[in-house]
């Protein structure tokens, strides 16, 4: 089983300090909600954005939108051997359901993630897809309670996946972590979670391109292909 977190994930509302500012003000006007209801993006809200504490990590939940419709498209959900969760900037964790089909039209996918920061469930009624608890990172390990942890960054050891998913591709319950947000680093907090951290290429890549790598990797060294098209 791979765990794959999402950790420090820019996706969260707008924060109290900056709902009473203009710009917030007429675009919660446009979209008929009042700001505390409204999905911070930098797209809309980068001059707002300035003011707040580690501003360039946060306003980015198109980061978590792609990177979930890698994973979840993928054989190894469907397989049933993968499971999701996103760690956001401000302590949330969403736990996504295998099943959840996410819609692939960005709005939508921001309509969907504020109505989940609004009742905490989606859907309201009968067995979820996505649930919303507060929760940090290191009370998400509790529960999935992981035999190995792996993060990805660049400040990590040098691996390529191929050598990294070889040494830990016995694990039974393996959790990975990758960065949901476009700049920085991992808080001191989330490093120390992890058993290793590794770095596999010299440049930057984004969160969904580690991921589908990722997954891509694991399902290659584990013959799941190969299972799947019945040459096993």
């Amino acid at each position: 089983m791979l765990n794959l977190m999402f950790a420090e994930s820019a996706l969260e509302t707008v924060p109290f300090v900056l709902r009473r500012n203009p710009a917030i003000r007429r675009h919660s006007e446009r979209k008929g909600k009042p700001p505390e209801h409204i999905i911070l993006d930098r797209s809309y809200h980068h001059a707002a954005m300035k003011t707040i504490e580690e501003s360039l990590k946060r306003g980015r939940p198109d980061i978590v939108h792609f990177s979930l419709l890698e994973a979840l498209g993928s054989p190894l959900n469907k397989e049933g051997l993968l499971r999701v969760y996103v760690h956001t900037f401000n302590n949330y964790v969403i736990s996504v359901a295998p099943e959840t089909r996410l819609p692939k039209n960005y709005n939508r996918f921001i309509g969907l993630m504020e109505q989940l920061f609004e009742s905490g469930r989606v859907p309201t009624e009968g067995s979820p897809l996505l649930v919303l608890e507060r929760k940090t990172l290191p009370e998400l390990m509790e529960v999935v309670k992981p035999s190995y942890v792996v993060a990805f960054s660049r400040t990590g050891k040098p691996s390529t996946l191929e050598e990294a998913v070889s040494r830990l591709k016995g694990e039974k319950n393996l959790a990975a972590i990758i960065g949901g947000f476009p700049a920085g680093h991992f808080s001191k907090a989330t490093r120390n979670l992890a058993n290793e951290t590794i770095c596999i290429d010299p440049e930057m890549l984004e969160a969904w391109t580690v991921t589908s790598r990722l997954i891509y990797e694991y399902e290659r060294q584990s013959s799941l292909p190969k299972k799947r098209l019945g040459k096993m």
